[in-house]
């Protein structure tokens, strides 16, 4: 049988480069599918592999009158979030993969998960998806295929990636690139891995049906991988959104952001600027992932190597984020939200009334006051980009945007202000390492709790986290127009544990500063931990319904609290060991000198 599935693999293949069908011949001949298909990406094939997942309760038809093309999907669950602790980074020494990750031995890997994947294809069907990672024909542009018994994994690859015939004509008879092998396994959180094999451009995931998971070009490819290749390459792979901010003069500046997930990442890439804000424009280029590189005239560019968005769908609304609710409108997949009796979906903090009755994300029947959630907390939309009324003209550009500035940011209740300008490369560098974050329903574990997550990299760093940073420091020489470094949160709480800032669309009022900041139009007040809004000449207040004095604790310094957060920031240098960039240390003692001083 496994012969036969060779022999399949080979006869049936769109392509004829030899190390593709020699690869996917093996592997064919391990998990023993019963039959082989190569997706191509067509219209045609959609349909056919939406009707089959239909056929087999995979995906659930959402009313066509109120969400024309959308489905929804109901995962395990046991299987409801990306697995960090089932996440492993497999290279030859420990040291490689560091402290952050977890490692295993690169044949330890492959020997424990080929047993898993011994024959757990058989009676399923195996899909053979090449995709590309960035715009077709562009020089940043990868190109993976994954191997997958899910046709829930193929459909939401062909949203989130340029998915089939046009990957495999870019790759033509080209070695170069990510063999991705996937299986849901029999779903067992005993049996699940997420394994990556940088050294040999390889991701295996087996008994996972999750997204981030087993979508193989999102985090595994475009980041983990990709920041590998990043080093090696001379060029970044960051868990980053990509926007344009174009004034009413028509000046568009492109700046580059960092949040870890569930910290607005794409509200603040799909923003509508509040009505102060008539003739700006705010356009997406990304939501999630930057790969940037330095261009030929010296400054740095980013491309977006997506072609959707996989998001998070509690807490969207029309308030909190229009743009993505007119891009979830039609062609969307829902993973783990809640279904009305109309067959619309509903999850906490949609628009309107909550509804009477509801089957949850679990397909149990829901009534109105109930302690549970009827949607799971990170429960996902994906969508193509195209949805997007507000996609950036560049999104497809192969060369990508220029980034002019480079923000920070997670979900801290003090401390850290509203926005803060780096006085340099080195301390933008530092800030970014040492941003802290409470943790959310994204990845499994407690809530809540604030960590470190270098560059929102946390997670997703693919090799030793001090060679990352090592990295960063090291790019400087490589752009000589290197864009200014920002830091904000969004998240700062008064006494009574609310929320200072309003956020969402008043963000745009950050944003301005931040672009005449690069711009050079606005003078800045100095301070021990870097450059603030000065308050004559600051931040763009007019129609800001907020006191006096919650403006000034939302941007205030507080040198206590700055004290324990650079004695706290030991614990995360100290895990760094031999590692820890020398620069950012001296950094460090400089800012605790100033503090003392």
């Amino acid at each position: 049988m496994a012969s036969t599935q060779a022999a399949a693999a080979t006869e049936q293949a769109p392509t004829k480069n030899p190390t593709l069908l020699a690869w996917v011949a093996k592997m064919a001949a391990m998990t023993q599918p019963d039959r082989i298909v190569w997706c191509d990406g067509s219209e045609a094939e959609k349909q056919r592999l939406t009707e089959q997942a239909v056929k087999d309760g995979t995906l659930i038809p959402l009313n066509p009158q109120k969400r024309p093309g959308c489905y929804l999907h109901r995962s395990n669950p046991n299987d409801v979030a990306r697995v960090e602790h089932l996440t492993f980074i497999c290279t030859p020494n420990k040291t490689d993969a560091g402290p952050t990750n977890n490692w295993m031995e690169p044949e330890a890997a492959y020997t424990k998960l080929s047993q898993l994947f011994e024959g757990c294809m058989k009676g399923r069907t195996m899909y053979v998806v090449p995709y590309a990672m960035g715009p077709l024909g562009g020089a940043s542009t990868k190109i993976g295929v994954e191997l997958t018994d899910s046709d829930y994994v193929v459909l939401n690859m062909r949203i989130m990636t340029r998915m089939g015939k046009a990957a495999l004509d870019m790759l033509g008879d080209s070695d170069d690139f990510n063999r991705g092998l996937h299986s849901t396994g029999d779903v067992n959180p005993d049996r699940r891995y997420i394994c990556h094999f940088p050294q040999d451009n390889t991701i295996w995931s087996f008994g996972s049906g999750y997204g981030g998971n087993v979508l193989l070009g999102k985090k595994c490819l475009a980041l983990r991988i990709g920041s590998y290749l990043g080093r090696e390459e001379g060029w970044l792979a960051e868990h980053m959104l990509i926007l344009g901010v174009t004034s009413p003069k028509g000046e568009t500046t492109y700046i580059a952001a960092a949040f870890p997930s569930a910290c607005g990442k794409t509200n603040f890439a799909m923003m509508i600027p509040p009505k102060e804000y008539a003739g700006w424009k705010i356009e997406t280029v990304g939501d999630d992932i930057a790969w940037m590189r330095p261009g030929p005239d010296g400054r740095l560019y980013a491309i977006n190597p997506e072609a959707g968005y996989f998001g998070v769908v509690p807490g969207t609304n029309y308030k909190t984020n229009p743009n993505a609710m007119e891009t979830i409108s039609k062609d969307t997949l829902f993973t783990n939200v809640a279904l009305t009796p109309d067959g619309d979906v509903w999850w906490e903090g949609k628009d309107g009334e909550v509804p009477e009755e509801l089957i949850d994300w679990q397909g149990k029947p829901w009534k109105k006051g109930s302690t549970e959630k009827a949607a799971h907390p990170n429960s996902r939309f994906t969508a193509p980009m195209s949805n997007n009324p507000v996609l950036s003209g560049k999104a497809n550009d192969p060369q990508g945007v220029p980034i002019s500035a480079i923000i920070f940011g997670g979900r801290r209740s003090n401390t850290v202000p509203l926005v803060l300008q780096a006085f340099n490369w080195t301390h933008g560098v530092f800030l970014g390492a040492t941003m802290g974050s409470e943790t959310t329903a994204a990845a499994t574990g407690k809530v809540g709790v604030v960590r470190r997550d270098p560059m929102a990299m946390l997670p997703f760093c693919g090799y030793h986290m001090g060679d990352y940073l090592q990295h960063w420091l090291d790019m400087q020489k490589s752009i000589p127009q290197l864009p200014k470094i920002f830091q904000v949160n969004w998240f700062r709480q008064d006494k009574n544990g609310k929320f200072i800032w309003p956020g969402f669309g008043e963000n745009m009022r950050v944003l301005e500063w931040i672009v005449n900041r690069v711009q050079g139009r606005v003078p800045t007040q100095e301070t021990l931990l870097g450059w603030v809004p000065r308050q004559d000449q600051g931040l763009n207040l007019n129609g800001l319904d907020l006191p006096a004095e919650a403006i000034q604790e939302a941007t205030s310094i507080k040198e206590d609290e700055w004290k324990t957060e650079l004695k706290s920031q030991e614990v995360f240098f100290e895990q760094l060991g031999t590692k820890a960039p020398e620069a950012l240390m001296l950094q460090r003692k400089l800012l605790i000198a100033r503090l003392d001083g």
